[in-house]
């Protein structure tokens, strides 16, 4: 039955809104004048014009997704000016004008021909107007007016996210917020109850619930424990139609995770733990381990071990491995079993972070006992010190006593001990070790120069137990004697200028000594007592390890003498000091007047002497210039002796080129026969040239070369230009550009005959008989055929 009432009131509402679109036609909505109105008489017979509006509307209204057989009556226009008889005739334009809405020009009926869809568009502007039929003319303004698409609840809501993933603590109070979930419904919220939308939870229950009105997820059941369940599947429904029967709905799932908190405290699975160490053992070894159990997770389950009571608090100590939650017992100090044979301890484990919300259910801390046996073993010999450190003076003899290592067994049984030296610690061989007593004496002297320590390893093993063995290291210090004379730091070569000044300094000098520093403080420079007066150089020490060299006199000469030898004395502050001598050479060299080193050659001095350096470079580019013009003259010469193209007989084109004759006329340009322009060497193809050597011989094409007897210059010029072009062996002939070619006109062929020697055409002559009394002569020599043979 409420199916049945929901329908109907459906259908009500839509017979109703169709109903209040029709008769908002007839309604106006606001005043608007029209083009003619009626006629009213005033009180004193004064005709008075009062407006009225042809048509007026509201807005239309037509529902979306309407798909019934006919199309939908959207609504009607109609002007009071319209007498029925047909005259007027309504044109609807805008948007949708045509296509979607049409109008009946004569009634004024509107039409939706297309469903509509408001979530595709909501509303569209249309504009409408009154013209006469016959002559379009408008018989009122045009006026604009809204059709409006009236909604249907054909959307279902959707939720923005398929899937939602939350988290809320475990054991949070009912209410609790833990998510808020949104669907949006694409029907007009203005209208009806179409996008009004109400939230329900349809899988969850009875852990969570949900606001019908904001979609807010709140748990609904207190004291939910991760440790049971941490992961829960909640499944939200949104309904539009406000959540009434025929409505539209959507869902979506929600992952909730209860995240941990600290509400469990660790406790030990057994109240005693029993572990054994042998008395053999050395601090820092581990012993055993412990583990409370804490199901909280992350931090909350994080425990901390420490030792709060027991005889054993001064020989033993725990850590905590953070890793595997275990609390690791370890050996502080060393055990002796003959004095004690067992330790007690008593352990503690805590949570390391407390939540205050949940001390009530604590202690969140919990305490076992830990036995330790202390077993008695076969231990090793033991050395008196944990290593040795000696010193002995380098160059002493063999036999040389070091020191004394003493090791002891701690057994009850007292073992002796003998001892040996490690040989991988002593390569060389520089020390031997007394087996009974433990005395290192050396075997040959040492150097510290060479090596300043010396690290071995000394064996300690009981006699009868060859098995128990201990290990010391002894480090022997090789004690400095003054056995290394100083020298040169590095190997010095002084420069002097040759116009160095007197007193000047040229050079500083240190000392290096392989000594320790003190046998060697500090150096002490000097000349020897020989040279102690030197003419050239004298030497100032400086106190500071370092010497300078100074110039005693001025003026050197690199042609007497470009290199000195100075002997240098350097001691040390050793006991017994030792000193040596070393050389510094010296060498003289040509400077500027800022002291800047020019030369140190003397054989470039002795070309400078005479010349300066710019004089020289002049003089070679003087060279150079009349050579290069020399050359450059040669070239041009024999260019002009010798022709590019060897000919074996004279080129008959040179009388052309200087027979600058044009002809009988003055419009005669072509008084030459051009068949004597070709170069009869090359008529064959290949021309012979001296400048290059060409790789194959080039033929000419066929078609290009005009005949003989032509006379047409422009196609004689653009073939042998073309013909130069495509050559790649012959050289370019400049006599094409020397040519005069001015034009045609001349009414005589050409009187040339040089064409006779090169060409075998013959020629006819007989229109010389045409040409009158005065040709007469020539007639007859021209007038039989002759055939003349190339020669070349």
């Amino acid at each position: 039955p409420k199916m049945k009432e929901q329908r109907c009131l459906q259908a009500a509402l839509l017979c109703l809104g169709v109903l209040c679109c029709s008769q908002g036609l007839e309604r106006p909505g606001r005043a608007r004048p029209a083009l003619h109105g009626h006629r009213d008489r005033g009180k004193e017979g004064q005709v008075l014009h009062r407006s009225k509006r042809g048509w007026v509307w509201n807005q239309f209204f037509v529902i979306e997704e309407y798909t019934g057989p006919d199309p939908v009556l959207v609504g009607r226009l109609h002007s009071d000016i319209d007498s029925g008889d047909g005259n007027i005739k309504y044109i609807l334009s805008g948007e949708g004008a045509g296509i979607i809405f049409v109008i009946d020009d004569k009634s004024g009926n509107i039409h939706a021909t297309k469903t509509l869809d408001r979530e595709e568009r909501a509303q569209y502007t249309l504009t409408a107007q009154a013209v006469d039929r016959n002559t379009n003319r408008p018989l009122e303004p045009p006026s604009e007016f809204i059709v409006k698409v009236q909604d249907i609840n054909d959307n279902p809501p959707e939720f923005l996210h398929e899937n939602y993933h939350a988290n809320v603590p475990e054991r949070s109070n009912v209410g609790t917020s833990v998510i808020q979930v949104t669907a949006s419904d694409a029907d007009d919220p203005t209208y009806g109850n179409s996008a009004k939308l109400v939230y329900s939870i349809l899988e969850g229950q009875p852990y969570f619930s949900v606001e019908a009105q904001t979609g807010i997820i709140r748990t609904a059941l207190p004291n939910m424990d991760r440790e049971a369940k941490e992961e829960y599947h909640v499944v939200i429904q949104a309904k539009d139609m406000g959540g009434h029967m025929g409505g539209l709905s959507g869902t979506t799932k929600v992952t909730i995770t209860l995240t941990d908190v600290n509400d469990n405290p660790p406790k030990f699975p057994q109240s005693v733990y029993q572990m054994s160490v042998s008395e053999a053992a050395v601090p820092g070894e581990e012993v055993g381990r412990v583990k409370a159990k804490d199901p909280d997770i992350g931090e909350n389950g994080l425990v901390a071990y420490s030792i709060i009571d027991g005889d054993g608090m001064d020989m033993f100590e725990i850590t905590t491995d953070y890793e595997t939650q275990e609390g690791v017992v370890k050996l502080k100090k060393t055990l002796d079993y003959e004095t004690k044979k067992s330790y007690s301890l008593k352990v503690e484990a805590a949570n390391v972070h407390i939540d205050p919300k949940f001390i009530s259910n604590g202690p969140f801390k919990d305490t076992v006992t830990v036995k330790i046996a202390v077993e008695d073993a076969d231990e090793p010999p033991v050395f008196l010190k944990p290593s040795y450190i000696f010193e002995v003076q380098e160059n002493a003899a063999s036999g040389t006593v070091v020191g004394k290592v003493h090791a002891k067994d701690p057994d009850a049984a007292n073992s002796a001990i003998r001892y040996s030296i490690d040989r991988h610690t002593d390569l060389e061989r520089y020390f031997v070790i007394n087996a009974e007593d433990g005395n290192i004496k050396t075997i040959k002297p040492l150097d510290r120069e060479e090596m300043a320590w010396h690290n071995i390893s000394v064996f300690a093993v009981e006699v009868h137990k060859q098995h128990q063995e201990a290990k010391v290291p002894v480090a022997i210090k090789v004690v400095d004697v003054n056995d290394n004379p100083p020298k040169f730091a590095a190997a010095y070569e002084a420069f002097v200028c040759e116009n160095a000044r007197s007193n000047q300094q040229f050079i500083t000098i240190s000392a290096d000594d392989k000594d320790d520093s003190a046998n060697g403080p500090r150096f002490i420079f000097s000349l020897p007592p020989e040279i102690i007066h030197n003419p050239n150089f004298t030497l100032r020490d400086n106190r500071d390890n370092t010497a300078s060299v100074l110039v005693r006199r001025e003026g050197f000469s690199r042609q007497k003498q470009d290199l000195y030898l100075l002997p240098i004395v350097i001691s040390d502050g050793g006991v017994p000091p030792l000193s040596s001598t070393n050389t510094l050479s010296i060498r003289v060299c040509g400077c500027d007047g800022s002291g800047s080193l020019l030369s140190c050659n003397a054989e470039a001095y002795v070309l400078n002497a005479g010349l300066s350096t710019g004089a020289l470079i002049a003089i070679l580019a003087c060279i150079v210039i009349l050579l290069v013009i020399v050359v450059l003259f040669v070239t041009l010469k024999r260019q002009k002796k010798e022709p590019l193209i060897v000919f074996e007989e004279e080129d008959v084109r040179e009388n052309i080129i200087t027979y600058d004759d044009e002809g009988g006329g003055e419009e005669d340009t072509e008084a030459f026969d051009i068949a004597t322009l070709q170069n009869p060497d090359g008529i064959n193809g290949f021309i012979p040239r001296k400048d290059i050597k060409p790789e194959y011989q080039y033929l000419p094409r066929p078609g290009l070369r005009p005949a003989p007897n032509s006379v047409d210059v422009d196609d004689f010029i653009n073939t042998r230009i073309q013909e130069a072009d495509n050559d790649p062996t012959a050289p370019p002939y400049d006599s094409i550009q020397i040519y005069g070619y001015e034009g045609r006109g001349s009414v005589a062929g050409s009187l040339s005959s040089l064409e006779s020697a090169t060409t075998d055409s013959d020629l006819d002559y007989d229109y010389l008989q045409n040409w009158g009394p005065r040709f007469k002569k020539l007639a007859d020599l021209y007038g039989s055929k002759d055939t003349f043979d190339d020669d070349s």
